[in-house]
C-alpha cells in the first residue's frame, strides 16, 4: 500500500528551491575567497560562471543542478558581476553537459561533498530517529534534515528519498517510544492498562470514558465524583515515574491522543502503542484530575466565603432596617415616658397607651438580639453553611497529602488532626489541637472560653488550606497547577550559570545597585521637572496647586472630515458572506494550513471541513447546530476535524499568520507601527450548562460568566486571547500575551485600565524590558514611594506615601531576576508566577521585592503620565482600539444569545481562539478592502489624507452576512487583485 505524503510537492519544491531575493542571495551566494580561488581556474567566462553556480547550488540549497535547469536570471547576475562574466555566459556553458560533469566531481572533491548512498541513508534516518521523538511535524523534521545534509556536505537527494527517510524515522522514533514506555512493565500493569477499555459492570461505557467524562461544576457532589475516578485511578497501579522515560513533549503528545481517541480507536492499534498511548493518557488524566479536584475545592470555599459576604451584606442591610424599626418604637416609648414625668402622670401608663406595654417588651428583647457584634461577620456565616464542607471534607483529606514549607507547619499538623478526627468517627478534637495557623480575624470563632469550636476550626483550616495552595506554599505530589513554588522557577544550576556568563535574558543590570542608583537620578530629574511645571502652571489638563492631584479626562474627537471619509469608504466596499471572506483571507494566507493534524502534522485534506470547525467556534454556534447549517459537512466530519486538527497551538499559529499578513498592509502603519498594544477582558455570560462553571462578578451583575482577556495591538490586530474567570483579576494576565504570542509583533509599550495595573505588574514589566503604561482610574490615591535619603518637592510631597525598602530589594535581587528569567523562557507563566506571588503572606520575601521594584517603576511611570500629555493620550487611543474591537466580537459571537454554554475549560478556550481568528481574518479583508476604497476616492478628488484615515478603523461588520446557511464557494473568488467595489459593481451591472 503507497504510503501517504507528508509533505505535498509544492512544499519540496519550496524547501529546495533556489533563493532569488537580494538578501538570500548575498547571504548564500557571496562567493568566499576559496570559492574564488576555484573559479578563477577556468580560463572562459561561462566555464567560470558554470563552475560558480555549480559551487551556489552547493552551498545553498545543497544540491547539484539538473542538466536542463536554468537558475534564475538575479543568481545569474549576482553570480556573473563577481566572476567577471555576463549571465547570458551560461547558455554557453549549458550546452556541454560534459564539462558540468567534470566540474562537478573536481568541485565535490575541492570542497569535501560527498555523494548520498545507502550508508549515509541509515546514518541520516538514525540520526532524524532521535529528533522525531520531541518534533512531529513534517516542515520542521525536513527542514532540520536538510539543514543536516548541508552541514554533513552531503548531497541532497530527491524530494520522493527525503520523504521516505522521513516516514521511516517517524515510525522508528514511535517504536522506540512505545518500547520506552511499556517495556518491562509487569503483568499487573498491562492488566490494569487493558481494563481501561473494558466495559464497566451494567454499563456500556469503558472505564477510560467514565474517566474521560469529568463533572465541571464546583459542587460538593462533584468533587466526590472526581475524587472517586481519581480513586479508581489509583487503584490501577500505574506507576507515574514511567513518566521520565520518555520527552515530556512525546508524552504529552501520546497523552493528547489517548484523550482524543474513542475506545473502540485504541483497541485497533497495535498492542505496543496501544499500551503505551494509555499508559500516558493514564498519567495525564491521574494530574488532570487532582488539579480538577483541587480546583473544585479552590471555587467551593471561595463561594462560601462570596456567599457568607454577600449573606452578611444583606444581613447588615436588613439590620439596620430592622434597627431604624425598634428605634422609631423606642423614641415613642421615651417621649411618653419624658412627657409623663413632666406632667406628673405614671410613665408606665404612658409607655402602654403610647406604643403598648407588649410591643415595648418585644421592641427590646429585638434590639438585643440586633446589638450582637457576630450578627454582620461573615464568618458566622460560613460556620452556617458547615454542612456543605462536611460533605466533601473527610473525602479530600483522606484522598490528599498536602505537604508545605516550614512556615505552614502548623497548618499540616492542622489538617492531619482533622483527618484523623474523621477516620475515628469522633465528634470533638483532642484537646490540644495545633492552633499556630489561626489568623486574628478567626480567633474570637474558634477559640472560645469552653474550648475549641470544632465546625469553626474546620472550615478556618480549609479557608487557610484554600490559600496557600493558592500561594504555592502548600502543594500535592501529582499536580501541575498546585505544585510547589520553587519547582516552577528555572532550576537553581541551570540559571547559576547563565548569571555568572551574563546571559541572562532580563532587561536590568545583575547588579542591584547600579539600576537603583540609575532610577534614582532618573526619579529625580523628572520629579523636578513636573515641580517645576506644576508651579508654573504648565502642566496640561493637571492641577497640583492645593496639594491634591486633578487630571482632565482625555475625550478623543474623531474629525467630522474622518468620519465622512470613513462612510463613504465603507459604502465602497463588497458585501461578501463570512464563509467566503474566509476563503477569501485563507486564499490570501493558507492559515487554514496551520490547523495540522495532532499526529502526523499534515494539514487538513478537507480545507472547507477546516474552516467549517473554526466558523462553528467563532460565531458560537456549535458543531452540531454548524453541521445543520451549513450543506456538505456532517456532525461526524466536523467532530472529527475538531477533535484532530482544532488545537489551542494550531490556533496561535493561524492567528500569528493573518496578523502577519496585516502588520505587512501599507494601511497598517497609518494606524501605528506595531510597537505598542493594549488589553483588556470582555465578559459573557454564562448560559445552559455553562452557567454551573461561570463566576459571579458583581461589576457584570449577578449572572455567572467568564471573560476573554484580549490583546490588540496599535495596527488593531487581536494577537493574543485567553479565558479568564470572571472574578480573577486582569493584572497576572497581561504579561502571558506580551510574550506567548507567535506573531512577529514587537511590544515595547502596553497599556490597559486599572483592572490591569498592580505593583507587581510594574515591577515584572520592568524586568522584562516592557514600558508599562496603564489609564488608572483612582490614580490621585496612588502614592508615590522614594528611595532613602531623597526628598520631593513642596508641591509633590502630599503625593508621597513613603520610601523604598533598598535593604529587602537589594537582597532579593538575584531571586527577582531568577523568576524573570524562569518567565522568559517560558519554565512558567507570568500569571502563574503572579497570582502565586499575590496570594503569599506579607512576609513573602520574592512578593514583597517584586511589589517594592513595581513601586519605583509606578512613581516613575506616574510622574511621566503627568509631565507627558502625549503619553496620555498614547494610553486612551490604545485603550480605544480595544473598546473599538469588542463591539465587533460582540456581533459575531451571536449565537446562543452570546451566552458561554461550554462546561468545559478546553471548548472555552476554542471558542475564544476561534473568536479571534474570526476578528483578525475580518480586520485583515477590512483593511486591504479599505485601502482600494481609499485609493478610489482620492482618484475621485476626495481628500484623503493619512491624517484622516488614522481615524477610520477596519472593525465595521454592516456589509459582511455573519448569519443565514454557511456555504462555502457558493460565489467565485476573484482570480486576481480583490472584489470590486461596490459602486464600481452597480456600474457594471447597469
Amino acid at each position: 500500500m503507497a504510503r501517504r505524503r507528508l509533505l505535498t510537492e509544492d512544499q519540496w519544491v519550496r524547501l529546495l528551491a533556489v533563493p532569488d531575493d537580494e538578501r538570500a542571495m548575498v547571504r548564500h551566494y557571496t562567493l568566499s575567497r576559496d570559492d574564488l580561488d576555484i573559479v578563477t581556474l577556468r580560463r572562459t567566462a561561462h566555464t567560470r560562471l558554470g563552475c560558480a553556480i555549480l559551487l551556489c547550488y552547493l552551498h545553498h540549497p545543497g544540491r547539484i543542478p539538473g542538466p536542463d535547469e536554468r537558475p534564475p536570471i538575479a543568481l545569474l547576475a549576482f553570480v556573473a558581476r563577481q566572476v567577471g562574466a555576463k549571465p547570458d555566459d551560461f547558455i554557453a556553458y549549458s550546452r556541454r553537459d560534459q564539462n558540468r560533469r567534470e566540474q562537478v566531481a573536481a568541485i565535490m572533491a575541492r570542497t569535501g561533498h560527498r555523494a548520498f548512498d545507502r550508508t549515509l541513508f541509515r546514518d541520516l534516518a538514525a540520526w532524524l530517529t532521535s529528533k522525531a521523538q520531541i518534533a512531529r511535524d513534517p516542515i520542521i523534521l525536513a527542514t532540520t534534515l536538510i539543514d543536516e545534509f548541508r552541514r554533513r556536505r552531503i548531497l541532497i537527494p530527491s524530494a520522493a528519498i527525503l520523504e521516505l527517510m522521513l516516514h521511516q524515522a517517524r515510525g522508528r522514533a514511535e517504536r522506540i517510544l512505545h518500547r520506552a514506555l511499556v517495556d518491562g512493565v509487569d503483568q499487573r500493569t498491562t492488566d490494569a492498562l487493558d481494563r481501561l477499555l473494558t466495559l464497566q459492570a451494567d454499563t456500556e461505557t469503558t472505564m477510560l470514558a467514565w474517566l474521560r467524562r469529568v463533572p465541571a461544576a464546583p459542587t460538593a457532589r462533584n468533587m466526590l465524583a472526581v475524587i472517586e475516578r481519581l480513586s479508581a485511578l489509583k487503584e490501577l497501579g500505574i506507576d507515574r515515574s514511567l513518566r521520565a522515560r520518555v520527552p515530556e513533549v512525546a508524552f504529552e503528545r501520546l497523552a493528547a491522543e489517548g484523550l482524543r481517541m474513542t475506545p473502540q480507536h485504541l483497541q485497533d492499534l497495535a498492542t505496543s502503542r496501544r499500551r503505551a498511548v494509555l499508559t500516558a493518557t493514564a498519567i495525564r488524566l491521574e494530574m488532570d484530575l487532582t488539579d480538577v479536584t483541587l480546583s473544585m475545592f479552590d471555587k467551593l470555599i471561595g463561594s462560601l466565603a462570596r456567599k457568607a459576604e454577600r449573606r452578611t451584606a444583606e444581613n447588615t442591610l436588613r439590620s439596620v432596617r430592622d434597627t431604624q424599626t425598634q428605634l422609631r418604637v423606642l423614641l415613642t416609648a421615651c417621649k411618653a415616658v419624658i412627657g409623663a414625668r413632666e406632667a406628673g402622670a405614671d410613665p408606665y401608663e404612658a409607655v402602654d397607651q403610647g406604643v403598648g406595654w407588649f410591643r415595648f417588651m418585644k421592641c427590646v428583647t429585638d434590639s438585643e438580639a440586633l446589638a450582637k457584634p457576630e450578627i454582620a461577620d461573615l464568618r458566622t456565616e460560613m460556620l452556617g453553611r458547615y454542612a456543605t464542607v462536611r460533605a466533601f471534607a473527610p473525602t479530600l483529606l483522606n484522598r490528599f497529602s498536602f505537604l508545605g514549607s516550614p512556615s505552614v507547619t502548623p497548618l499540616l499538623r492542622a489538617l492531619d488532626t482533622i483527618r484523623v478526627v474523621y477516620a475515628a468517627g469522633r465528634r470533638t478534637l483532642p484537646e490540644k489541637p495545633p492552633t499556630g495557623f489561626i489568623r486574628r480575624s478567626w480567633r474570637p470563632f474558634v477559640i472560645k472560653k469552653e474550648g475549641i469550636d470544632r465546625k469553626a476550626y474546620e472550615i478556618c483550616a480549609l479557608s487557610e488550606l484554600r490559600d496557600r495552595l493558592r500561594a504555592g506554599d502548600v502543594w500535592v505530589e501529582g499536580s501541575r497547577q498546585y505544585r510547589d513554588f520553587e519547582s516552577c522557577l528555572m532550576p537553581r544550576p541551570t540559571f547559576d550559570i547563565l548569571h555568572e556568563e551574563g546571559a541572562l535574558p532580563v532587561a536590568v543590570p545583575r547588579n542591584a545597585d547600579g539600576h537603583l542608583a540609575e532610577r534614582g537620578a532618573e526619579l529625580d530629574r523628572i520629579a523636578a521637572e513636573v515641580a517645576g511645571l506644576a508651579e508654573k502652571g504648565l502642566l496640561e489638563d493637571v492641577d497640583l496647586s492645593d496639594g491634591e492631584l486633578r487630571i482632565t479626562p482625555i475625550r478623543d474627537t474623531t474629525p467630522p472630515e474622518a468620519e465622512e471619509l470613513g462612510r463613504r469608504a465603507y459604502d465602497l466596499m463588497p458585501r461578501v458572506k463570512i464563509t467566503d471572506l474566509l476563503l477569501e483571507v485563507d486564499g490570501w494566507t493558507d492559515f487554514s494550513g496551520c490547523f495540522t493534524h495532532q499526529r502526523s502534522g499534515r494539514p487538513a485534506d478537507d480545507r472547507a471541513a477546516t474552516l467549517t470547525a473554526v466558523l462553528a467556534d467563532g460565531i458560537n454556534l456549535g458543531l452540531s447546530r454548524m453541521a445543520e447549517a451549513c450543506r456538505g459537512a456532517s456532525m461526524r466530519q466536523l467532530a472529527w476535524m475538531h477533535d484532530w486538527h482544532i488545537r489551542y497551538d494550531t490556533y496561535m499559529v493561524a492567528l500569528a499568520r493573518i496578523i502577519d499578513t496585516h502588520r505587512a498592509l501599507p494601511l497598517a502603519a497609518v494606524w501605528g507601527d506595531g510597537s505598542t498594544s493594549s488589553s483588556d477582558g470582555q465578559f459573557y455570560r454564562a448560559g445552559g450548562r455553562g452557567e454551573a462553571v461561570g463566576d459571579v462578578n458583581a461589576h457584570h451583575g449577578n449572572e455567572p460568566g467568564i471573560a476573554f482577556y484580549t490583546h490588540i495591538s496599535d495596527q488593531y490586530g487581536p494577537f493574543h486571547t485567553k479565558v479568564i474567570a470572571a472574578t480573577a483579576s486582569e493584572a497576572p494576565h497581561v504579561i502571558d500575551g506580551l510574550l506567548h504570542h507567535q506573531s512577529g509583533l514587537d511590544i515595547e509599550e502596553h497599556y490597559t485600565d486599572t483592572g490591569g495595573a498592580s505593583d507587581h505588574v510594574f515591577g515584572l514589566c520592568a524586568l522584562l524590558g516592557f514600558r508599562f503604561a496603564p489609564r488608572i482610574r483612582d490614580l490621585k490615591d496612588r502614592r508615590l514611594y522614594l528611595l532613602p535619603g531623597r526628598e520631593a518637592p513642596d508641591i509633590l510631597r502630599p503625593l508621597v506615601g513613603g520610601t523604598i525598602d533598598i535593604e529587602h530589594l537589594t537582597a532579593n535581587w538575584t531571586e527577582l531576576l531568577r523568576l524573570a528569567t524562569s518567565i522568559r523562557s517560558g519554565t512558567a507563566t507570568a500569571s502563574a508566577m503572579l497570582r502565586r506571588l499575590s496570594a503569599y503572606p506579607r512576609q513573602n520575601g520574592l512578593a514583597l521585592a517584586l511589589r517594592e521594584l513595581g513601586r519605583v517603576e509606578r512613581t516613575a511611570f506616574t510622574l511621566q503620565w503627568l509631565r507627558d500629555p502625549a503619553l496620555r493620550r498614547r494610553a486612551n487611543a490604545g485603550l480605544n482600539k480595544g473598546e473599538a474591537r469588542n463591539a465587533l466580537a460582540r456581533a459575531i459571537f451571536f449565537n446562543r444569545l452570546g451566552e458561554m454554554r461550554d462546561r468545559s475549560f478546553e471548548n472555552q478556550v476554542f471558542r475564544a481562539s476561534g473568536l479571534n481568528l474570526l476578528l483578525s481574518a475580518i480586520i485583515l479583508w477590512n483593511t486591504r478592502y479599505l485601502e482600494a476604497a481609499f485609493a478610489e476616492l482620492a482618484s475621485q478628488g476626495h481628500g484623503v489624507t493619512p491624517e484622516l484615515m488614522r481615524h477610520v478603523a477596519p472593525l465595521g461588520w454592516e456589509h459582511i452576512g455573519l448569519t443565514g446557511d454557511y456555504v462555502w464557494g457558493a460565489e467565485p473568488l476573484p482570480e486576481a487583485g480583490l472584489r470590486p467595489l461596490r459602486r464600481l459593481q452597480s456600474l457594471l451591472a447597469a
